[in-house]
């Protein structure tokens, strides 16, 4: 499915959040407070629009993706960056080898979120940072009331006109509105052996920016 997505993948989520992947990816990168030498683990990085930034701040990043198609548009793209294959549930790196792990609106696509959080922690040094950028519940009723109607009907409307690939929206849409409010997710990263998890709301929860340490 997203090989099928990944040619306007970038410009797709931009027209559906109005524009508010920029500010996210902002958000990711202040939570991951990345240092020069540190080695970030980028999953679920699709083009590596979201790993850039990381070498900006002087990071050595990793962009890991299921999809092959991903990865090949964003080799073309940025080709200085390492992209590499991996299954989140199986991931190929040593223990302990991150500084830092983060993935941003992957972790329901996962097809076991559990098994992929223990997978980010056993790669992960000690001490090390997790962080989770994902799609969550609003907290004004009224606002997620619109919210949903805005899923599930103007969403897959709007992808039909720039999409290259309309139906994996509708999935989008279902996998949304069917995935663990913030405490949830907060308890499965627990559950996972995170520390401390702990979660910031990004416009009035339609996103929630999640954090937790390594033990």
């Amino acid at each position: 499915m997203f090989d099928a997505v990944a040619r306007r993948y970038d410009v797709t989520n931009d027209v559906l959040s109005l524009g508010q992947d920029r500010r996210w990816r902002r958000d990711v990168i202040a939570a991951v407070a990345p240092e020069p030498g540190d080695l970030v683990l980028d999953l679920a990085a699709g083009t590596g629009t979201s790993s850039e930034p990381f070498v900006e701040r002087g990071a050595s990043v990793v962009p890991c993706d299921f999809s092959l198609g991903m990865l090949r548009v964003g080799k073309q793209a940025r080709p200085s960056l390492p992209f590499t294959a991996g299954d989140a549930t199986r991931l190929p790196f040593a223990d302990d080898t991150f500084d830092a792990v983060t993935i941003s609106f992957g972790l329901r696509n996962i097809v076991d979120p559990l098994a992929g959080l223990q997978e980010m922690r056993r790669v992960t040094r000690p001490g090390g940072r997790l962080v989770v950028c994902e799609f969550s519940h609003p907290t004004n009723p009224a606002f997620r009331t619109a919210y949903l109607e805005y899923l599930m009907k103007a969403l897959p409307a709007i992808a039909r006109a720039v999409s290259s690939s309309p139906d994996a929206y509708v999935y989008l849409a279902e996998s949304i509105r069917a995935w663990p409010d913030q405490r949830g997710l907060a308890d499965l990263i627990a559950k996972a052996g995170w520390q401390a998890p702990e979660w910031r709301n990004l416009s009035g929860g339609i996103v929630a920016l999640h954090r937790a340490t390594g033990g």
